[in-house]
């Protein structure tokens, strides 16, 4: 007779957990996950696919009013926020559906309610208990939305892909990649959309050029850009018809909607992680090592709940090295170095490797490759919108240790290059590699002259 009931049990129907569960499962060990809300987690439900699918929409705007430069006449657009909505649903209903098949197929049980630690080695749903030789918490992140008076009127990036109307004034706040996607997300949609940020540049954690030339292109678009600004109250307008937000120099701004990008916070809390011993970080990410052990020797964590890295591919990643680890021959391994990433603002960011700062730190002498210029497609359209190309590159070995974009596209040009960052690539490789004409990514094999 079995010792446990289970080898593996998984909280969280997440992307790592999922990938763990199913991998686990394969390599012939019994599996259980616990879900209490949706499958595929933040990046299915709240996350990477619905925010994709807002960016699609709220590009295509802008594109027919680009089609003019090119001969075509349409009527001006009109857009319809319900179908929008409608679609997205359905679609994130059936990315559930193949989740939901993907662990029946693999032979894991799925079970529905919230589960907690017991102790080391059983979990309780709603009364029940159920033993587990390994456990693995995949439970995720959660959006904060700082204790500020009338907070309550405000809204997270969980809320805004669930407003059953589109507002025609919105506040975001914050400077990170989700503000940016939503002040552009928003606005390409026709929305009036002010982006508040307490700091002096975007995208503080990317090399410096992304946040300001960002920036400058956003605000080019149309995006209204408060810098060394946050708002210290909100609060219901006279007539309940909007929302006033007022600052700490006293001014005011009004909208429909203000929303809050300004963190996430691992989802830890109430679930018995400390009483079964389990240490947590001071924000409540649980404390793991490089294999993903916690504290507790049977009690393992991925995802964005250890807050590393919180990128779905990178969950997947931590995933499948805990299930080798514990029923495979163990030899896989997680890199952090050159982990690519996209941000799905307007126009897109992507980046992969050391920013100009941090290579400057680590490897002191470097070389920056850097291009400013107007893609072809926008010499027939008027925009005025520019691409940033830039490479960095170390002087003595000429390893390009970093790659990074703004423009159409970045994440899609990004991902060959992080191959070739992985790989080694030099910047004499680079320059060797016959570019594709005419294409924005063929600046990256071209750029000859470092900047000063």
């Amino acid at each position: 007779m079995a010792q446990y009931d289970y080898d593996l049990f998984t909280i969280g129907a997440g992307s790592g957990g999922v990938r763990a569960a199913r991998f686990a499962a394969r390599l012939g060990a019994r599996v259980a996950v616990a879900e209490e809300r949706y499958l595929g987690g933040t990046c299915v439900n709240a996350g990477c696919i619905p925010k994709k699918l807002f960016s699609y929409a709220a590009h295509y705007g802008e594109d027919i009013g680009h089609a003019a430069g090119y001969g075509w006449r349409v009527a001006p657009p009109t857009f319809d926020w319900t179908t929008l909505i409608a679609n997205k649903n359905r679609e994130i209903a059936r990315l559930n559906g193949v989740y939901e098949k993907l662990l029946s197929g693999a032979g894991v049980t799925l079970l529905r309610g919230r589960a907690v630690l017991a102790d080391a080695h059983t979990v309780e749903i709603d009364g029940r208990r159920f033993s587990a030789k390994y456990i693995l918490l995949a439970t995720g992140g959660w959006p904060v939305v700082p204790p500020v008076p009338g907070a309550e009127h405000a809204i997270s990036s969980n809320e805004a892909f669930h407003l059953r109307e589109l507002p025609r004034r919105a506040l975001v706040v914050g400077g990170g990649y989700i503000a940016v996607e939503f002040a552009s997300i928003f606005h390409g949609l026709g929305v009036d959309t002010t982006l508040v940020y307490r700091g002096e540049r975007l995208l503080k954690e990317f090399d410096a050029d992304l946040g300001r030339f960002l920036a400058g292109q956003m605000q080019h678009k149309g995006v209204r850009i408060l810098f060394r600004s946050s708002i210290e109250r909100i609060a219901r307008t006279g007539d309940g018809s909007g929302l006033a937000a007022t600052f700490a120099d006293g001014s005011a701004l009004h909208a429909d909607c203000v929303m809050y990008a300004t963190g996430r916070t691992p989802n830890t809390r109430g679930l018995g992680l400390e009483q079964s011993g389990v240490k947590l970080a001071a924000n409540g990410a649980v404390v793991v090592d490089e294999y993903f052990e916690s504290s507790v020797p049977s009690i393992y964590a991925v995802g964005d709940v250890i807050d590393r890295v919180l990128l779905t591919p990178v969950a997947l990643a931590e995933g499948m090295v805990v299930a080798e680890r514990l029923f495979g021959a163990g030899g896989r391994s997680l890199d952090y170095a050159g982990i690519p990433t996209a941000i799905f603002s307007n126009p897109n960011v992507g980046t992969v490797g050391l920013s100009e700062a941090q290579a400057r730190e680590r490897q002191g002498a470097i070389d920056v490759y850097r291009s400013e210029f107007g893609a072809l497609k926008h010499q027939l359209t008027g925009s005025g919108e520019k691409v940033l190309m830039k490479l960095v590159v170390d002087r003595s070995t000429e390893r390009v240790l970093g790659v990074h974009m703004v423009g159409p596209d970045a994440g899609e040009i990004i991902q060959g290059f992080a191959v070739a960052l992985k790989c080694g690539a030099t910047k004499r490789q680079f320059d060797a590699t016959i570019g594709i004409h005419p294409t924005i990514a063929e600046e990256f094999v071209t750029m000859r002259e470092a900047v000063a």
